[in-house]
């Protein structure tokens, strides 16, 4: 007899294929970009589910059948799922005609209905408008009963059909007595790692590659009790990295985003790893910045981000009037707004101790121009603390290679390390693990990366520590290579060697081809 226990263990690896095999409803039917929209949103909404079930049948033994009090503890505890009524006018008068949870499992009961699509919609507003603190506009975003994404309305019913199907799974049980949240949450990114893969040059929007946001984050180091932002934060997974370097959870989340289904993806994915107090605002963070307090700028302990890579028209049309004066040190081209971005992130790090991390194309590090002025501002300033560089072919959206920034405003005057005035570089472009479409990086290599970058140690053909005199004397182009030589000379190439390899090939070549003349000999005389 199998143990009950046994039975109700659940792998990730489980949970991850079941989870992915449930796109197929809408692979090949709905762009990528949108159907992760589709397929996260039952994927909350099938968690939310078994969590409240979970939590109500508990509640149920000490309470019996006082469904309002078991409700009023769920939503001072954690969430609600409302009681939904319908009504249709019926000989003149308003009649209830239908009554259930706003849960997966009542949409999954009422499969079968012409109107699906809006009963779902109906659902998420029910479930948005009860949990506002929590949950106000995620799903504003989404829609159903779409037409225009999902199909007229008999293709658009069998497909929600096989959707909720697909997620009434018992691979997919998320009860919180079967699974642990980490396991729901690392779905949740599982899931949109792939959705990056399969949308290409859009995944940008939403994604960064894991192990990038991984390195960002402990170069970033978060300490107990740091506010931490992300002023890009697209799906949410570099604050999630940053706060993972922080076991207690003392900590305070912060970010923005200006799109706004993957701003409601960042709300989701807050939620699943049990971050509700996260604050994540949308909209442009440039133009538009809304971490703000008292009319200022809010300061954080951590900045991290993974900008938007030379976007073009950025607003650099507004930058000269910014209220906020975040461009004093210059105004970036109108067509590179890398520079306004890291900018931004440095003016919101707290003087004199935060601490910021920002992937940034290499051109950051050389361009002339409005950019050459930034850079050596900053360079002056004694903000830059290190310049990493690293191997091509990292992101779904692009096969060049990057690099990150770290800034540490504890250099600037009055700071903890005023007095250390040298910028470490890394050239780590070299060491990854290469795969079919895009290369990553070991846990190895970000360990050899982040030791090194702690260390401030000097790595033949690998890193250096260099002077603000040297870089002065290079007109602050920070290019990797005129600071790490990485030159491996070529081994001489032994011509006599290679032809007796060659006369030995062709002798063996010669010997086979005997070999297959008189086999084929014997079958025709067969």
């Amino acid at each position: 007899m199998k143990n009950t226990n046994e039975i109700q263990k659940i792998d990730q690896k489980d949970i991850n294929a079941a989870a992915w095999a449930a796109c197929d409803t809408f692979r090949g039917v709905v762009d990528p970009a949108q159907y992760k929209d589709y397929i996260l949103v039952i994927l909350f909404l099938r968690y939310i589910s078994d969590v409240w079930q979970d939590h109500y049948d508990e509640y149920k033994k000490d309470y019996g059948d006082d469904d309002e009090r078991i409700r009023r503890k769920l939503e001072r505890e954690r969430f609600v799922l409302p009681i939904i009524k319908l009504t249709e006018e019926i000989d003149g008068k308003r009649k209830e005609v239908d009554s259930f949870t706003a849960s997966f499992y009542s949409l999954y009961e009422r499969k079968e209905r012409n109107n699906i699509g809006e009963l779902i919609n109906i659902t998420l507003e029910h479930i948005e408008e009860a949990n506002r603190t929590k949950l106000s506009g995620v799903f504003r975003n989404i829609d159903f009963n779409s037409e225009a994404n999902l199909g007229k309305t008999k293709d658009r019913n069998r497909r929600l059909k096989q959707l909720l199907e697909d997620f009434n799974s018992p691979k997919l049980d998320m009860r919180p007595s079967r699974v642990s949240e980490d396991i729901i949450g690392n779905t949740y990114i599982y899931l949109i790692e792939h959705f990056a893969s399969d949308s290409g040059k859009k995944a940008g929007e939403f994604f960064s590659p894991l192990m990038v946001t991984e390195l960002v984050a402990r170069l970033a180091a978060p300490k107990e009790g740091d506010t931490i932002c992300d002023p890009t934060c697209g799906s949410g997974g570099l604050l999630i990295k940053a706060a993972n370097q922080i076991p207690s959870g003392n900590f305070a989340l912060f970010g923005q985003e200006t799109n706004g289904s993957t701003w409601a993806l960042c709300r989701m994915n807050m939620f699943l790893h049990s971050f509700d107090s996260a604050r994540i605002e949308w909209g442009d963070t440039i133009n538009n910045p809304l971490l703000v307090s008292n009319k200022s700028l809010m300061k954080f302990d951590v900045v991290v981000a993974n900008p938007p890579f030379s976007l073009d028209k950025w607003g650099a049309e507004n930058a000269a009037s910014d209220q906020y004066r975040r461009f004093t040190r210059g105004v970036p081209p109108k067509s590179k707004g890398d520079w306004a971005f890291i900018t931004h992130m440095v003016e919101t790090a707290k003087n004199q101790k935060g601490r910021i991390a920002v992937v940034v194309p290499h051109g950051v590090l050389f361009r002339g121009g409005a950019e050459l002025k930034i850079r050596q501002s900053m360079i002056e300033e004694n903000l830059l603390d290190a310049v990493i560089g690293l191997p091509s072919n990292l992101f779904p959206t692009t096969g060049i290679p990057v690099a990150i920034l770290v800034f540490d405003r504890s250099r600037e005057k009055g700071g903890s390390r005023e007095n250390e005035t040298d910028v470490m570089f890394i050239d780590a472009s070299k060491e990854f693990v290469q795969g079919k479409k895009q290369n990553t990086l070991s846990e190895e290599q970000l360990n050899k990366i982040t030791e090194t970058y702690k260390a401030r140690s000097d790595v033949e053909k690998y890193s250096r520590k260099v002077s603000f005199d040297e870089i002065k004397n290079n007109e602050f182009n920070l290019n990797i290579p005129r600071y790490v030589d990485t030159y491996e000379e070529e081994d001489e190439i032994d011509v006599d060697a290679v032809q007796t390899e060659i006369d030995r090939l062709e002798s063996e070549l010669a010997e086979v081809r005997a070999q297959m003349k008189a086999k084929l000999a014997d079958i025709l005389r067969g």
